[in-house]
């Protein structure tokens, strides 16, 4: 109830710069037989070809949540993803949680990495999923501010544990579904990406990455790229506040 007060009262200090309706994106209601696939922490020269391979396989496409930090050290992977038609959406400038910064510093870091990376793609990005989804009321203000919809997840396959791919990819598969969200990472986000202290996984991503898309595959659905889903579907959005 607190956090619904303290998103009210940000929402309306937000004026003009707030949509409706309020709230973060969790999953697109479709009467078609598609799953968005979600990917964050790229573009990675290891986990990224991997992915790719496996989509193109598939006939699929995704929406990749990238980190400028990380582009800038690997453009070429970003050319990449846009040229197979994958989507390419903002993750940050890094992976700092938004939520130890002020709400404006937050918003200033994310205008200028969409800006960046707008230039860098040639094209404009909409849609932000906030690092370990991080997010409280005056942030969201913030990123919507920044002109970028925020996007959470539903389903994940959990890969940021170093477990084997066939237990990643049924924990992923569990609650997926049309227009369910699906989240998983081509890369890891270590300390030098401003993310926590941790050990990157050891397991393929590519054969996750299979293992996930032909789990879909039996169950008649396709992955495809958020954007794609929200062009024929209803995007459904509710609160999601979390530090």
């Amino acid at each position: 109830m607190q956090a619904t007060t303290a998103a009210s009262r940000a929402v309306r200090a937000a004026g003009r710069w707030s949509t409706s309706p309020v709230g973060t994106v969790r999953r697109v209601d479709t009467a078609r037989p598609e799953t968005v696939l979600t990917y964050d922490d790229g573009p990675d020269p290891v986990g990224t070809p991997a992915v790719l391979r496996a989509l193109a396989d598939f006939g699929a496409t995704a929406t990749f949540f990238v980190l400028v930090k990380r582009v800038r050290r690997h453009p070429s992977l970003l050319d990449e993803i846009l040229a197979a038609g994958h989507e390419v959406a903002l993750h940050g400038f890094d992976h700092t949680r938004l939520t130890r910064l002020g709400p404006e510093e937050a918003g200033r870091r994310t205008r200028d990495a969409r800006a960046e990376l707008e230039q860098r793609a040639g094209r404009p990005v909409t849609w932000f999923r906030a690092p370990y989804g991080a997010l409280l009321p005056r942030h969201w203000v913030e990123i919507r501010r920044a002109g970028l919809t925020p996007v959470a997840w539903g389903p994940t396959a959990g890969d940021w544990r170093d477990l084997p791919e066939p237990v990643l990819a049924e924990d992923g598969l569990r609650q997926a579904g049309p227009g369910e969200i699906v989240l998983c990472h081509d890369g890891f986000a270590d300390e030098a990406d401003g993310g926590e202290p941790g050990r990157a996984p050891t397991f393929d991503r590519g054969r996750l990455a299979t293992l996930l898309l032909s789990g879909l595959r039996d169950r008649g659905l396709a992955g495809r790229a958020l954007g794609a889903v929200a062009r024929h579907g209803r995007v459904r959005r509710w609160a999601w506040f979390k530090r």
